[in-house]
């Protein structure tokens, strides 16, 4: 089942989202919470990039990599190799995400993998991963035989939505237990970097849902090679 919609007018509702989206954690992390680094005596800059690389990275990367199969008015192996480069960058950058929190963690004496929101974390990036070596195998190099991709193809298509639904659920749960921390600590629960926080959670949760929209509407009318919605 399908919309009736052009993906390329929902496109559009997800690229100002991932703009927004990628400003608002750039402001929280750089103006309110004091920057980003890799190595600092002050842990909390350290920390400051796994948020900011998860959202930009796994999420707003990981949702233009699944838009542009659909919505982009290219030729099939054009698209494939599109799809495939972006999907690749989201999750080297998401793999960067997780180790930039495991680092915090590491250097400020901080337990590792207590909460749900790094359990998730760490079975999402091996999901994802695992998706991108079977796309590559089968759909790119090598490939498959015929029948091969036609039978993995909405396979492929489910459970790529499967992972990428976990990982924005996983964001706003991590965002609220960032937050969580921050208010146990004395930032003020109706401030504007709580607002601000809260807000970009909204945010990511829209830019995913429009991203499976897209993935649902109809391909542009001149191109007749993308996957049938599902």
């Amino acid at each position: 089942m399908g919309l009736e919609v052009n993906a390329v007018y929902l496109s559009y509702v997800v690229h100002v989202l991932a703009v927004a989206g990628s400003v608002m954690v750039l402001v929280w992390n750089i103006h309110f919470r004091g920057g980003l680094a890799w190595e600092s005596t002050n842990k909390n800059l350290i920390f400051n990039v796994h948020p900011v690389l998860m959202l930009i990275g796994l999420i707003i990367m990981g949702g233009e990599a699944i838009v542009s199969y659909k919505a982009l008015p290219f030729k099939k192996a054009e698209k494939k190799l599109i799809h495939l480069i972006l999907h690749a960058i989201a999750l080297v950058l998401g793999i960067i995400g997780i180790y930039m929190a495991f680092k915090n963690h590491n250097e400020s004496g901080i337990a590792n993998l207590y909460s749900l929101h790094s359990w998730l974390g760490i079975g999402i990036i091996v999901l994802y991963g695992v998706q991108w070596v079977y796309g590559f195998l089968v759909f790119f190099y090598p490939g498959g035989t015929g029948d091969l991709r036609k039978e993995s193809l909405p396979w492929h298509v489910l459970f790529g939505m499967f992972v990428y639904i976990l990982a924005v659920a996983n964001s706003a749960l991590g965002f609220l237990e960032k937050l969580t921390f921050l208010e146990s600590s004395g930032i003020a629960k109706y401030g504007s970097e709580a607002f601000l926080v809260n807000f970009t959670a909204i945010v990511a949760v829209l830019y995913g849902t429009f991203v499976l929209l897209t993935a649902l509407s109809r391909a542009p009318a001149e191109d007749n090679h993308s996957y049938s919605a599902i």
